[in-house]
This record gives structure tokens, sequence and C-alpha cells, in this order.
């Protein structure tokens, strides 16, 4: 098993707890973070600036792909931000909880 740590971004907080509690709920992720950042980026043309919330879902590699259509079916970007990684290092109890806590 490796724990991996799934982000996406977000323009509302509503929608982000609402992803949040979807994916724990569906246990595909043992838990989620909600953090506002500030974004700027190249879109069409142009340079962006907004507010925008980051979800971190933590969750398992084989899980990833799941996740990731749960993401793409709830999000409301034209192009979602969609990545993992795994975590270098990571304590067994906790591993093993993120394991347990996404089946």
């Amino acid at each position: 098993m490796t724990a991996i740590a799934v982000v996406t971004t977000v323009g509302s907080k509503k929608e982000a707890r609402r992803m949040a509690h979807a994916l724990v709920e569906a246990k595909l992720a043992a838990c989620a973070q909600i953090s506002r950042i500030e974004s700027i980026y190249a879109w069409k043309g142009a340079i962006e600036h907004g507010k925008e919330y980051r979800v971190l879902f933590k969750t398992t590699a084989e899980r990833y792909d799941a996740v990731e259509r749960a993401i793409r079916d709830l999000h409301s970007y034209e192009l979602p931000a969609i990545h993992a990684f795994a975590f270098e290092r990571i304590s067994a109890p906790y591993a093993d909880w993120i394991e347990s806590s996404s089946r």
C-alpha cells in the first residue's frame, strides 16, 4: 500500500466542502483538508488572478483512478487541476489509518 495525497483546486468553499464530504463518505479518501489560496495562472491567453480553495485528499495509490473520476464528476472547472504525490516517509500507524479508512 502506498499512501498518497491527491490535490485539486476549486473556486468556492461550498464546492470544496461538498467534494471533501463526498469523497470521504464514499471511502475514497481517509480525510480531506481545505485551504484558502491565491492563484495566478495563464488561461486562454490571459494572466488570471483569483482566490481559490485547495482540497488535499489522503488516500492510497490504488484508489487514485477512482478519486480522479469522482473529482472530475463533482468539479465545476473546465480543466480541473488534479495531481497526486506519494508520501516519501509516513508513520506506519498513520499509513494504516489511511488504508483502513479508505476501503
